[in-house]
């Protein structure tokens, strides 16, 4: 018999929309407000599941 170690792997996604002069400065500005905690996504911002096999190891049987 052996062990597997199954890498799961949710992914959400929401659009923001906000005010700046550049891409950039867009894209630091909301970097900002999630790292502060004012974005959370939540179930209704969900996309997707991937599970991965990552790790497999034989295990000696019991006698």
């Amino acid at each position: 018999m052996k062990k597997y170690m199954v890498e799961i792997t949710e992914t959400s996604q929401r659009q923001i929309t906000v005010s700046a002069e550049t891409r950039d400065e867009a894209e630091q500005k909301v970097r900002q407000k999630y790292r502060n905690g004012e974005i959370l996504l939540n179930e209704q911002d969900y996309v997707d599941t991937d599970f991965h096999v990552i790790k497999e190891r034989t295990i000696d049987k019991e006698r």
